[in-house]
């Protein structure tokens, strides 16, 4: 028997959905995230429309008063959509007839869901742009307690995961807290569109009621209105550019969480993980795994992903709103979701979940060839090119990996048979503490260099 036909469409329809059809074309099990939005873009436009004229002030009052009634209800757990009401959007003008009567039919007065729901997005998305920019803030500020505290811890620095040169850890940590400051840069250019409303443009060409879209763009707190309707209910640009943001976000916390990852092996022994933020394993008892490291390097795939989908998504729709555009809530949604909890996750994990082994690091930077380049700096500084020291100091290092010694430990008499020039004062070149200090260039690792930028980014942060 079929079902009853819903009073939702016009009596364009004689017959109901088939229920399989209906349930795989609501979004309403997911885009009630969607309901406080929906309920401040309604009161917005109910009191729009009672400004206009086009319902009575009284009515805008009973419109309004009906939606903060559903806002209480909703936060009682008294509101509960189901799926024949499809979306947000017609659950809450559904919820709104039944408590003031006919009255809650004007509320869709010049509005079509086209528009609400660009409406709705934007300002869900908004909120959580400000909440993952203090969520990198919380990540910035973990890296900088740490890095304020190891400015003379040394760490060795890699290129291809080849032992480099020396760095300063407070160096290495500050390259993150820059990672977050641009994620963080991004997100504010992002906001800058979001921040533009559809609502008024209607289904598509805008509407022959007497509206204005700028008392409900002030009303939301957007900063302006779309200036072609078209555009204004098909654009889905600020979703691809947010995801493209949440991906660069998550791929800097997957290169941050693969070198804790690493540092935490026994091959390197560079940090030790607490009990704090690592489980063991349920076979061998001396494990302790970086478990949120390597959640949160896993979880980019699926930021990484939503943005592929949304790409493939809106390549090929025509203008204006199609129904494709009910998949870009899961993906956002989602997206939000993943970078907030790994931005969190790392945080705690810096915060107290990992502990640098000191000794172990100024081991590790006394027991390789990193300084070597020093040892050409060296010679250039007594004239002789950098070309020719280079290919001396290549040989030196050939001869030493093998004779099985360090520079450090290469006689002054046998310095002196590579080059004339070397003299004493070359052991103090090669101390791994000297090497680093030695990099005063602007952005480089030298102590004092380093110094600055942590006094910059203490003004930064905490002032």
């Amino acid at each position: 028997m079929e079902k009853a036909l819903s009073k939702t469409w016009s009596e364009r329809f004689d017959k109901g959905l088939n229920p399989f059809i209906e349930k795989f074309n609501a979004s309403i099990e997911f885009d009630i995230c969607l309901l406080e939005e929906d309920l401040d873009g309604s009161i917005a436009h109910a009191r729009m429309l009672g400004i206009q004229g086009i319902i009575t002030k009284e009515e805008a009052l009973r419109l309004e008063n009906g939606l903060q009634q559903i806002r209480k209800e909703a936060s009682d757990g008294l509101f509960q959509p189901v799926i024949s009401d499809e979306d947000v959007h017609f659950a809450v003008e559904k919820k709104l007839i039944d408590l003031i009567g006919p009255v809650g039919k004007k509320l869709h007065t010049g509005r079509s869901r086209n528009d609400q729901v660009g409406t709705d997005l934007r300002l869900w998305l908004r909120k959580r742009i400000d909440e993952i920019d203090m969520d990198l803030v919380r990540l910035q500020k973990s890296l900088f307690l740490l890095a304020e505290e190891n400015l003379y811890t040394l760490i060795p620095g890699y290129t291809h995961l080849q032992r480099a040169q020396p760095l300063s850890l407070a160096h290495h940590l500050l390259a993150y807290i820059e990672m977050a400051q641009r994620d963080r840069n991004r997100l504010k250019d992002v906001r800058k569109r979001v921040n533009i409303s559809p609502l008024g443009a209607a289904a598509l060409a805008g509407t022959s009621i007497s509206i204005s879209r700028k008392i409900t763009s002030s009303e939301l707190h957007f900063q302006g209105i779309y200036s072609n309707s078209l555009d204004a209910v098909s654009d889905r640009d600020f979703v691809v550019e947010f995801l493209g943001a949440s991906s660069l976000i998550m791929a800097h916390l997957s290169r941050l969480s693969e070198e804790v990852i690493l540092w935490a092996s026994e091959e390197f022994a560079f940090i030790q993980l607490t009990d704090r933020c690592a489980t063991g394993s349920s076979l061998m008892p001396q494990k302790k795994n970086p478990d949120v490291p390597e959640l949160v390097r896993g979880k980019s795939g699926r930021v990484f992903g939503h943005l592929q989908a949304m790409l493939t998504m809106i390549k090929g729709l025509p203008l204006a709103y199609n129904k494709d555009f009910q998949e870009d809530k899961e993906a956002i949604f989602d997206s939000v979701k993943t970078v907030k909890n790994s931005l969190i996750a790392i945080s705690i994990l810096f915060e107290e979940g990992l502990i640098f082994r000191k000794e172990r690091l100024n081991h590790d930077v006394s027991s390789d060839f990193s300084n070597a380049t020093d040892v050409a700096d060296y010679l250039v500084a007594k004239d002789i090119p950098f070309r020719e020291a280079y290919q001396l100091v290549g040989r030196i290092v050939k001869t030493s990996l093998e004779e099985g010694i360090l520079l450090k430990n290469i006689p002054l008499e046998r310095w002196k048979t590579f080059h004339k020039f070397f003299e004493k004062d070359i052991y103090e070149k090669l101390l791994p503490s000297s090497v680093v200090e030695s990099r005063l260039s602007a952005g480089g690792t030298g102590f004092e260099r380093v110094q600055e930028q942590l006094l910059n980014w203490r003004e930064k942060l905490f002032n």
